[in-house]
């Protein structure tokens, strides 16, 4: 009945490998022997169906144990007194056999577990035909882990997991623990120290500052079948693609999951975005990060709502015909004591060499993405959002910071590859299997790379040798053109080739074009802001350069507060600067203009194939001037499909310039204006075509054709055969 010396030690300082050998029921001669842990217990029963309950003895350190006469019961039940009188029935956690099977441990061996969060984690289940929460961590090199919560007042010692085998894993059944309960592991790592930890794979974590995990089970029932049916059916790269970026914590400060999915699809769609992007919504200790230091990667934020919040808002959305991307972070991690660093007592998550673990740049730390476990963790995590939550795609933060192993590293400060090469070639073969198996499993899910380098292949097929995203963000086109526009008209011409350079690779990948949330904080200034001159000319070029942008082959990104042109720079405490909007504020109809504008051409963007339709291919695209720099002037066509044109025209000086010519197709005998971003309604100055334009058989520009079009000034037109 008593144990051994160093069998007590190891129980109670949460280093026995198999607890269930030690507590529980288990035969012996002369019937059956009990055992419980039960700290701070005053009196310990057993209770067996048909039979009176029979006290165990105290054996001191919360031990409790006795031989009771027949064979180990079926079914029995702990009767838990305590010396202030609370007394509890419980089910004796160590009277279970392992829940999770072994084909489930053989695929987290094997880095190969595509459902991951079905087998890790804290999950509600019935067994043994008993309802309780079974779990599950992953911790390798860890002496022994202990699971503790409000079902156990925080105390550690009560519920030593067991090891399963080689695999890493340690496992518990806790009967009558179920959704809403609230944990940590106790982890006794390598190093001989035990830490508390949040659970890697929880669904649900308590509302930072604080961060445990919670015990979650969904019950949502789901409304999109519709969407999620039709959503492959074209290919993303040859559909209308322009995407409204958010910080779901700052857009309306102050609303929750619920609320954003009652006023966010509507204000979208009346917009004309066809889909949204969150900046990341997994669960991250500091605010002021906007979700890219992330510690529950399976947990949406708890600082707006629940899981099912969350699921509302994917599902609002969709429902108003609206796609939704998230911000995925998988580049690195904080160094949070509670989290994922160091989390049984050694390297992890992370790598196990410094100058591979540290990300000098964020003071966080790099995965391992060489080792099967954690790059399993990583998939499935990206597979986990697309099934659970019903995303529609994954942009990829801070990919070159994964690819290039001397990324921000000076000389001496990294470590060769194989090959003597710089680049990173685990984290190559995790982007390739991530993208895979995702594209694998969820039809019509995109995912999107934030890459800043010259990478071959980013949206090359993975089969083909690429890494095998859907996109790319265009981040050469974002610099360039800024800085162009940054300029006084005057100093434009020394500087057009930064407009037109894009063209030269826009198709060695599949584009976006992204005007984020990195491009208007920081002292960077608004998107308005960045233009020269007076009010009237910085909002003239804002929407010379949406028109320009939109017409341009690859998709476009666009940030909240800059599709009204905010004056000020993001502030993830306030907010888009809504008030601008108001019928009392004194330049309204200037802020109202350009969002006008922008809903504009999202309707004319999705009406137009010519604009969507080729959009990665040479054929659906031809300069019909590239080089008038001292006009600052740029004009070309794009295709449909079928070979409709659209011509594109911007006139980035503050000059009218009347009956311009330009060669045109002479198959349109006439053109009319579908866009004009200097109509009054806008905020411009009126200028434009009103009526219709004759092709004449005046060859310009290699056409046999050409049209003489006015160019208000500062404005980009769009013509369409009439």
């Amino acid at each position: 009945m008593n144990l051994s010396a160093e069998d007590r030690a190891l129980l109670l300082e949460g280093a026995h490998y198999d607890p269930h050998t030690l507590l529980g029921a288990h035969a012996v001669p002369k019937g059956t022997l009990f055992r419980a842990l039960r700290p701070f217990a005053r009196r310990v029963l057993v209770r067996r169906p048909g039979m009176a309950d029979a006290a165990l003895r105290d054996l001191g350190d919360g031990l409790f144990g006795a031989v009771l006469p027949g064979p180990p019961p079926a079914e029995y039940r702990l009767v838990v007194a305590y010396a202030d009188g609370g007394r509890q029935v419980v089910g004796d956690p160590y009277g279970f056999l392992p829940s999770l099977g072994e084909l489930d441990l053989h695929l987290i061996a094997e880095g190969r577990h595509e459902r991951l969060w079905e087998a890790l984690g804290a999950r509600p289940l019935t067994h043994q035909g008993v309802d309780g929460t079974r779990f599950t961590v992953w911790a390798p090199n860890a002496r022994g882990v202990r699971v503790t919560g409000d079902f156990t007042h925080w105390d550690g010692t009560a519920l030593p997991m067991r090891s399963l085998g080689s695999s890493g894993v340690w496992e518990l059944f806790v009967p009558g623990v179920g959704a809403g309960a609230v944990y940590k592991y106790d982890v006794l790592g390598a190093d001989g120290a035990h830490s508390l930890r949040a659970d890697p794979m929880a669904l649900r974590t308590e509302c930072p500052p604080a961060n445990a995990s919670v015990v979650h089970l969904s019950d949502y029932v789901w409304e999109d079948a519709a969407w999620l049916a039709s959503r492959a059916d074209r290919p993303a790269h040859a559909a209308p693609l322009s995407v409204y970026e958010l910080h779901p914590a700052s857009w309306r400060p102050g609303l929750g999951y619920r609320e954003l999915a009652d006023r966010l699809p509507a204000y979208v769609a009346d917009l004309g975005f066809t889909h949204v992007e969150l900046m990341p919504p997994a669960e991250h200790p500091f605010g002021g990060s906007w979700g890219y230091q992330v510690t529950g990667y399976y947990a949406p934020t708890a600082r707006l709502g629940g899981p099912d919040d969350f699921k509302l808002l994917v599902d609002a959305l969709h429902r108003a015909g609206i796609g939704v991307l998230i911000d995925w972070v998988p580049a690195h991690f904080p160094k949070d004591p509670w989290a994922l660093a160091r989390f049984d007592g050694t390297p992890c998550y992370e790598h196990p060499d410094p100058r591979r673990a540290e990300h000098p740049d964020w003071g966080t730390l790099e995965f391992d993405y060489g080792r099967p476990e954690v790059r399993n963790f990583l998939v499935a995590n990206a597979v986990y959002w697309c099934e659970e939550y019903h995303v529609d795609g994954l942009r990829v933060d801070a990919v070159a910071s994964m690819l290039y192993l001397d990324y921000s590293r000076p000389d001496g400060g990294w470590l060769p590859n194989a090959h003597g090469g710089r680049e990173n070639l685990d984290a190559v073969a995790f982007l390739q299997e991530m993208n895979a198996t995702v594209y694998r499993r969820c039809p019509g899910v995109l995912t999107v790379a934030e890459e800043s380098t010259a990478w071959d292949g980013v949206t090359r097929a993975t089969e083909h040798g690429g890494l095998g995203f859907g996109f790319k963000w265009n981040m050469g086109w974002m610099h360039d053109t800024l800085l162009y526009l940054s300029k006084d008209p005057v100093h434009r011409p020394w500087h057009h080739h930064q407009m037109t350079f894009a063209m030269a690779y826009a198709y060695s990948e599949n584009y976006v074009l992204p005007i984020s949330h990195d491009e208007v904080v920081h002292g960077k200034g608004a998107l308005v802001s960045k233009m020269p001159g007076d009010w009237w000319r910085r909002r003239a070029d804002l929407r010379a350069y949406l028109g320009f942008m939109w017409s341009h082959p690859g998709k476009q990104l666009l940030f909240m507060g800059q599709e009204f042109a905010q004056g000020a720079e993001w502030s993830e405490t306030e907010g888009p600067q809504w008030w601008v909007l108001a019928d009392d504020y004194v330049a309204a109809g200037d802020h109202r203009g350009v969002r006008d504008l922008v809903r504009e051409l999202n309707l004319r963007y999705r009406a137009h194939p010519a604009l969507w339709e080729r959009d990665t291919v040479p054929d659906g695209f031809a300069w019909v001037v590239a080089d008038a720099a001292s006009d600052n002037v740029l004009a070309f066509l794009r295709f449909a499909a079928d070979g409709t044109p659209l011509l594109a025209i911007c006139n980035f000086s503050p000059v009218v310039r009347r009956a311009y010519r330009l060669g045109v197709p002479a198959v349109v005998n006439v053109w009319r204006e579908t866009l004009n971003t200097d109509e009054a309604r806008f905020g411009g100055g009126g200028v434009g075509n009103p009526e219709p334009l004759k092709t004449e058989s005046t060859p310009s520009h290699g056409h046999r054709a050409s049209i003489t079009p006015t160019l208000p000034p500062l404005a980009t037109l769009w013509l369409t055969p009439a």
